[in-house]
Formats: C-alpha cells, structure tokens, sequence
C-alpha cells in the first residue's frame, strides 16, 4: 500500500492512499484528545463533543443534511485516547465532505440550546450503559482499581452524570478550543481520488483554519504495582460475573504484540483454551474473554467470564490463573502460535480491503507513530517467538499485578 503525506503550514497532517477498486471516498477526521484530556472534576467532555460536533457549525447550521444529499454517511466514536470522525462519499461528491469536516474543525456553533440537547443524549447514554443495563458499571469500578494517578481512572463516557449535566457553556467552548484544532488533528483520505486532489481540497478547505495553542500533555506515570487489588460487589444482576485484569505496557512497546497473541490464545474462537477447556471440557463458565485495551499509555489485559450455577467465583478465577500458569511454565506450541498468527494476518488483509477501514487505521497509526506501520504490522506479530510470550507471561500474570473483581448477585 503506497502512502502519502502532506502537512500544512497549520499543522494539520494529511495521510492518503489510492484506492481505485472503489467509486467511494472515505475521510477520517482524528483529533488527539479523548477521555484521558479530562479534567478529573469535568470528564466525559470528549465524549460529549462526540454528540455536539454534529450538531452544526459556524457556516453550516445542519451537518447531516448536506451529506446525506450527496450521497455520504458518517459516524464517529470516542476512547480515552481520541476522539475519531469518519465519513464516506461518492467521489464526484467529495468536496462537500471536505466543506462539512472543516467548518466542524473552524468552530462551531455553541449555543445553550444545543448544548441542552446533546447534555440530554449524553445523559440518557450514560444511564442507560451504565445505570441501567447489568454489570455497565464495571469500567466504574476496574479502572479505579488499576489507576491511582493516570488519568485513565475513568471511563471515556465519565465518572458521573453530573459532570455532563452541570458542563456550561463556556466550559465546553474552552475544551473545544484547546484541542479541536488543526494542529492536533489528523486528516485519512482513501478511496478513488488522486493524492493531488486531496491535497488540493485540503488545502482550499482546512488552510485557512488557524494553529491553535494545544497543551502540551504530561500525563502522571502509574507507580508499579505491588500487591494484588481486590473488589467485590452485590448488583441486581442475574448471574455472578468474574472481571480479572492485570496491567501491560502501552501500544508503543514491543511487547504489546506479545500480549495481543496471548488474549487470541486464550479466547481468540471456539478452540481457544479458555473456551475449549473451561467452558466446553470443566463447563466452568457459560461465557469467557480475554481482551486488552490497546491504549496509548499503560493499558490492561482483561479476562471476564461469567460461571455457570453452582460454581463459585473463588473457583472459577482459581481456573482461570491455573491457564495462565500453564502460559508462563510451558511455550506456546508452534503450531497454536501458528493459527492465531494466520487469523491476525487473514484480518489484516481483509480488513484493509475496506477503504474506510484504511482510513480509520492510517489515521492511527500516524497518530503513534507513521502511517506506514500499518504496512509493518503483520511482519511484527510474526516476529513473536514462543519465548517471548512466556517471558511476557511470566512477568504480567503475577498476583502483585493483579485487579479482582468479583460481581455478585444481590440475593
């Protein structure tokens, strides 16, 4: 996949591929900031944005309507590290998304009314995820577990609804102001347009947009991990859940491709050993994962499950370290290694046949490094031994760097 660069004199980055398969285009506007940009007395402001940009601009009164008149659609999502907006577009029809994404980046236009509205949606989100749906107050509780300093400690959609209901206006302008700006922003641009026009169009639409003053961020280091966390909770929940999580290194570090292997050995299909032996073999579990959270900074290797009747939580998180065990005292057979490491790269390819996804993940990938990792990432997962995976192992599964959950049912 060739990739091209072009940085405007206001510091908006521009990445872009080709893709003549398709008569789509695909615009992935990424702004660095998300939940982790927070302060910790006003979070969920990322994620509320999420809702206000689309809420109209200083030109542009309606964003949906011109894009759905051309053709287009858009969605967007928000993380502790960014917050990511994406559309797609006929290509004779590309510029309008060029107008919509650069008017939302110039400013936008802030009322109360507006403000009310998406206060509303945010609140209603909020209770309903995590208020109302069974064990959605988890990421409430983990993440305190794990962080004392960082200001992952709280999930993208915020501590607490009062944040999002008690954000005033001049608040919201301010955050918008200090992050959404040009020079903190990253523009994908694929599908069937030619890396000329897009420079042009970037330039005629984001150009005039002025640098603003970002902050430079220094986020506090979590002190290492000493001794094992434990919390246990009563909910009206149907069935006990086991939350089990400890804590890795960050997206950056070599290491990370070790402990994404480990999570798809784990639970990555049905023959996976936590499905294969604890739910389908000991019938343990009804449900079982393993996942980690891929983030910028220090992240966490999660396993959550949810035992059948009758089998208590000591003993199902007591099965579960007992597989661990087995990662850290015995390689990884080659031809498991294998397997996992074909699925990753059937994935990848496939993945980036989408050119909506190639613009979602060049965007990323120049975020944490250059775009033309993405090149590289199947080549880096191959590079993972056996060794290395139990040498990761051996050092991240210990009861020091461990966060128990137990979710109990409240009789």
């Amino acid at each position: 996949m060739k990739i091209n660069r072009h940085i405007l004199e206001n510091g908006l980055r521009l990445v872009h591929t080709f893709d003549d398969s398709t008569q789509m285009v695909a615009l992935n506007v990424l702004y660095n900031v998300g939940a982790r940009d927070e302060d910790p007395d006003h979070t969920g402001f990322a994620h509320l944005f999420e809702h206000l940009m689309f809420g109209g601009s200083v030109h542009i009164p309606d964003y949906d309507t011109p894009l759905q008149m051309a053709g287009g659609e858009n969605n967007a999502w928000t993380n502790n590290d960014i917050t990511n907006y994406y559309l797609t577009v006929p290509r004779p029809n590309v510029e309008t998304g060029f107008w919509l994404e650069s008017d939302r980046m110039l400013a936008l236009d802030f009322s109360e009314q507006s403000l009310e509205v998406q206060r509303g949606v945010v609140t209603e989100e909020f209770k309903q995820r995590c208020l109302n749906q069974p064990y959605g107050d988890v990421g409430h509780l983990l993440r305190p577990l794990a962080y004392r300093a960082h200001p992952y400690q709280w999930p993208t959609i915020g501590k607490e609804v009062a944040h999002i209901t008690q954000a005033t206006l001049e608040e919201v302008k301010a955050f918008f102001y200090r992050f959404y700006a040009p020079n903190n922003a990253i523009l994908a641009v694929t599908g069937n347009l030619s890396f000329e026009q897009a420079v042009e169009l970037t330039e005629k639409w984001f150009g005039p947009i002025p640098r603003r003053e970002v902050p430079e961020r220094c986020f506090p280091k979590e002190l290492p991990q000493t001794e094992e966390r434990r919390l246990t909770v009563e909910r009206k929940v149907p069935i006990d859940a086991l939350f089990m999580a400890y804590r890795m290194c960050e997206r950056n570090h070599p290491d990370y491709y070790a402990f994404d292997i480990l999570s798809d050995v784990l639970s990555n299909g049905t023959s996976s050993r936590l499905n294969q032996k604890l739910v389908y073999d000991r019938k343990l579990f009804s449900s079982i994962d393993a996942y980690i959270s891929g983030s910028i900074d220090e992240g966490l290797f999660q396993i959550t499950g949810k035992p059948v009747a009758g089998v208590s939580l000591e003993e199902a998180e007591a099965a579960v370290k007992a597989e661990l065990e087995l990662l850290k005292q015995e390689a990884v057979d080659e031809l498991e290694l294998e397997k996992v490491k074909n699925k990753f790269e059937s994935t990848q390819i496939f993945g980036n046949m989408n050119y909506l996804n190639v613009a979602t993940n060049l965007a990323w990938f120049e975020l944490i490094g250059e775009a033309e990792d993405l090149n590289k990432e199947v080549e880096r997962y191959r590079a993972v031994s056996a060794e290395h995976l139990m040498r990761v192992a051996q050092q991240a599964f210990t009861d020091s760097n461990s966060l128990i959950l137990y979710y109990k049912k409240a009789e």
